[in-house]
């Protein structure tokens, strides 16, 4: 008989991690990820493609509205392990 042992894959950065093969849990952490934008209003691509407010490049930026909500959980995902939005 196959039995389950849920755990919470978030760990305390907030961020859920992505584990091999991507557990219910972590796809249901990761479901709960905004796809509105994390636009902070510092916007500053001036010596490269990432906006020192948010983390997206210029490309995610001019796109967001065309983007899918998956698309847009998975930017979600990388910039806050990267420590964005700034505020």
């Amino acid at each position: 008989m196959f039995t389950s042992n849920p755990s919470d894959d978030t760990p305390a950065s907030g961020v859920p991690s992505e584990g091999a093969g991507g557990s219910a849990a972590s796809a249901a952490n990761r479901s709960l990820l905004p796809t509105d934008s994390p636009c902070v209003a510092i916007c500053s691509t001036l010596y490269d493609d990432i906006c020192r407010g948010c983390g997206r490049t210029a490309m995610e930026v001019a796109n967001w509205v065309f983007l899918s909500d998956d698309e847009k959980r998975d930017i979600w995902v990388r910039i806050k392990a990267q420590g964005y939005p700034r505020r």
